[in-house]
């Protein structure tokens, strides 16, 4: 049973952060706020169909949050919610096993 709730609650959380998309923009987040068109210059190679596709379903998740100021031009912040926060711990576990990684395949094709 026990190895059941671990697959379900690891699919649980690859559905909410899981993706090429997700895991990047949630770090760019981590630095602070950030309007759309910050997030889109520092991913030039995410279309904005995909990137506003991406914060909904994150804002959906309660892990990060739009704030819509009303003026001309419009303009919209994006920041982690106090609960999406919490994701830092998760990708610094990513950058950690992605370090190992990395050290490992040089090390292996050193070897060659």
């Amino acid at each position: 049973m026990g190895n059941l709730h671990f697959k379900e609650t690891v699919e649980l959380t690859l559905k909410v952060i899981g993706g090429k998309w997700k895991p990047v923009i949630l770090c760019h987040l981590t630095e602070g706020t950030h309007r759309f068109g910050e997030l889109k210059r520092e991913m030039p190679q995410i279309t904005q169909k995909m990137l506003t596709q991406q914060l909904r379903e994150l804002e959906e998740d309660s892990v990060i949050e739009r704030k819509i100021y009303v003026q001309v031009p419009p303009k919209v912040e994006y920041s982690l919610t106090e609960y999406g926060l919490t994701v830092k711990q998760l990708l610094n576990v990513l950058s950690e096993w992605g370090d190992k990684h990395l050290t490992m395949m040089t090390d292996s094709s050193n070897r060659e």
